[in-house]
């Protein structure tokens, strides 16, 4: 016998969110405004760096180091930065001020606008405590409106979704 309470909403989705570099940070607001806009129950939970991008201000970078895929359209290509560049003082810097570049030329959301979207779509946001223990966080530390829960909080959020994504 199934009990209701435990029943699979089919219009609902999670997402762990466990990066908060300026390029992480990207497809899990994308994926939860869209899925929200299509009428879905949006959770995200936000774990260990993905914690920061609940933070008041937000302070995103973007690194070329260990990311063999990242490339950028240069002089009418795109071009692939070696490991080895991403140690040299001021290459991250570089980096994120060619990508924020970018995504503003192109006309992207930033994430500033995408989270405030997710906010105003009542998309559920969960900051994890044991993070915010961790690395001494304060949810006055935290945009409003956010809730603070542990492993169970999520889990129980995950049973009844249709679709878990990591990220």
């Amino acid at each position: 016998m199934s009990d209701a309470s435990n029943a699979v909403n089919p219009n609902s989705m999670s997402i762990i969110v466990t990066k908060g570099s300026l390029d992480w940070a990207y497809p899990p607001f994308i994926l939860s405004t869209t899925a929200a806009a299509m009428g879905l129950d949006v959770t995200m939970f936000f774990t260990f760096y993905g914690l920061p991008l609940l933070l008041k201000k937000m302070d995103l970078k973007v690194t070329p180091l260990g990311n063999a895929a990242m490339k950028m359209p240069m002089a009418g290509a795109h071009m692939v930065m070696p490991n080895l560049m991403a140690v040299i003082p001021g290459v991250d810097a570089m980096a994120t001020k060619m990508m924020k570049n970018m995504i503003n030329k192109k006309g992207v959301a930033s994430i500033d606008e995408l989270r405030e979207l997710a906010v105003e779509a009542d998309v559920r946001m969960i900051g994890c405590q044991m993070t915010m223990d961790l690395f001494e966080y304060k949810k006055e530390d935290m945009i409003d409106g956010i809730e603070i829960g542990g492993a169970a909080t999520y889990i129980e959020v995950a049973t009844k979704s249709h679709i878990n994504l990591f990220i």
